[in-house]
């Protein structure tokens, strides 16, 4: 059934694509469940030809726990099944605008992990983090990932968003390389108008050893600005980096840098060259159509003026060329509006969005369609060798400036069908408010759970709070968190068949508890021993006694 539905899903994605055409095809998809969680931000995994929606806007809910869903493409039209992780994983917070790339232990080899690594939290706190995320079991009804944390050690790159990582191999080895991006400004440089003011990143370029665990930067002389949401390629032992804007000097980069990275025994040899023929833009696409050629779409010129026009890059031994191509025929809808959003979905096609708030009732609601790249090859995506990032700005829209800082182009998976039942499909609709149901109740007068803003503090929690039950009149839940229990004495009640009372019920429950009865033992009394009276007589008297005794 599995095998069925993704042929079915290729054929939706690449219809059309089986001769090639001077002119790029656009198909708008209807999205009919829980739309408002596609928002700029959000990335995409391809796990053996199945593409995983990954950063949602706020934390997960319990149809989903996990935050990560299977996009589900039939017939031009999107639906989002929740997936699930294995009892070993480690916790994975809905980051978006973070960076990914994928890791083979080898360039040839078949099975491969996604590497994510940064990105905003829903509480808009910065990610350091890296996770390892692998497809651990697959069938028609459940799909099971496993995430796994990577510890490191060196130079550890900072937190940040709107970056890049790619891997390069060298002589039979492989290195994560992570570049650009931006944080916030420094504790000790912020004050009370700049605190969540964002910089760029110091323009190093750093280098992970996974097999070790270590970090090293370099800084290379032709890195002079710090740069995000550019595009980066990496084929070999050969990254080149494409665009991108620089919040120092509000301007976007019209350079072409080629970064190559030798492996030897001793010491990585880092080097950067800058090439001619690059392009000024920021927040656009690449995708891949054959081993060595790539389309390059969509981006921003300024601040103001989105870039429509379409480019292809073709990479040949050591050099790369890029010359203009044919775009499609844009719709209004996408000319004029303000912003956009999108991502790779793998040979030779893009998802992209752009806002319909003033259209459709739900406003947070996107229009999104399907951009179909010309001579795109329908071998699997895990057989090519090259491997792209494309990143793109990090705000929400409101939140910062109309363009630059208001989309978000990370995709690097393609679309197809998985044909479960529909009755699996995550529908935002169907689920409870739980800001005022479920786990997300105000519980007593100083509750502070709240669903947009909390993070785990047990070890024993994973994507929801942890309550206890206060056994006061017909009972009711409480946050073990608000009543201060510690995780031992949690884990103790837990355990334990006894009763709790809450913080407000506890002194009540004192007041009205019924003292224990005291079971007596029914012995007989013992009687006291009496002591003997003794009589004192007087002389005369005892006389007169011993007289009659002799008698």
């Amino acid at each position: 059934m599995l095998e069925s539905c993704l042929e079915t899903q290729k054929s939706v994605l690449f219809h059309g694509m089986a001769q090639s055409t001077d002119k790029m095809s656009l198909q708008m998809v209807s999205t009919i469940s829980n739309s408002s969680l596609l928002q700029p931000g959000f990335s995409l995994l391809n796990f053996d030809g199945l593409v995983f929606f990954f950063g949602q806007k706020g934390w997960p809910k319990r149809s989903c726990p996990t935050g990560v869903f299977l996009l589900d493409i039939k017939q031009n039209e999107l639906k989002m099944k929740p997936v699930s992780f294995s009892k070993d994983s480690c916790y994975l917070p809905p980051l978006r605008y973070p960076a990914l790339c994928t890791l083979r232990s080898d360039a040839s080899a078949d099975e491969y992990h996604y590497i994510i690594h940064g990105g905003k939290t829903p509480n808009n706190d910065l990610s350091d983090k890296i996770y390892f995320i692998s497809l651990v079991s697959k069938t028609s009804k459940k799909i099971t990932f496993q995430c796994i944390e990577k510890d490191l050690g060196g130079d550890v790159p900072e937190a940040r968003y709107g970056h890049s990582m790619n891997v390069v191999h060298s002589r039979g080895k492989s290195m994560s390389v992570v570049f650009g991006g931006r944080s916030y400004t420094p504790l000790a440089q912020r004050t009370t108008e700049t605190w969540n003011s964002v910089v760029d990143c110091m323009p190093s370029v750093f280098l992970i050893d996974f097999e070790f665990g270590c970090c090293t930067s370099y800084i290379l002389p032709e890195l002079q600005d710090g740069l995000s949401f550019h595009v980066s390629i990496a084929r070999d032992d050969t990254i080149y980096i494409l665009g991108g804007h620089s919040l120092q000097n509000n301007t976007r980069s019209p350079n072409l840098y080629r970064i190559k990275i030798d492996l030897p025994l001793g010491s990585p040899a880092v080097t950067c060259t800058i090439l001619p023929g690059g392009i000024s833009v920021s927040s656009a696409i690449v995708t891949q159509i054959s081993d060595n050629e790539f389309v390059l779409v969509g981006g921003y010129h300024s601040d103001n003026q989105k870039r429509l026009a379409c480019n292809t890059i073709v990479l040949e031994d050591s050099k790369i060329e890029i010359v203009e191509s044919v775009g499609p025929e844009w719709t209004p809808d996408i000319k004029h509006c303000r912003m956009w959003f999108g991502c790779d979905m793998g040979k030779g096609s893009v998802l992209l969005g752009i806002p319909g708030a003033n259209k459709q009732i739900i406003p947070d609601a996107n229009y999104f369609y399907i951009l179909r790249c010309k001579g795109a090859e329908e071998d699997k995506e895990e057989e090519l060798i090259t491997q792209t990032c494309s990143q793109t700005s990090s705000e929400d829209p409101g939140d910062s400036t109309p363009f630059e800082d208001s989309e978000e182009f990370f995709f690097s998976a393609e679309a197809n069908s998985f044909d479960a039942d529909d009755a699996d499909t995550y529908n935002e609709d169907d689920e409870e408010d739980e800001s005022e149901t479920g786990y997300w109740i105000t519980c007593c007068a100083s509750c502070n759970i709240d669903i947009n803003t909390w993070v785990p503090f047990y070890s024993t929690e994973l994507n929801k709070p942890a309550m206890i039950l206060c056994s006061s009149g017909a009972g009711h839940w409480v946050h073990a968190q608000c009543m201060d229990l510690s995780e031992t004495m949690l884990l103790r009640l837990s355990e334990a068949n006894v009763k709790y009372f809450c913080n407000e019920h506890i002194d009540l429950n004192k007041g009205l508890q019924t003292p224990k009865k005291v079971i007596c033992l029914k012995k007989p009394p013992m009687k006291p021993l009496r002591k003997k009276k003794t009589m004192k007589l007087s002389t005369s008297t005892k006389k007169s006694f011993l007289r009659r005794l002799f008698e």
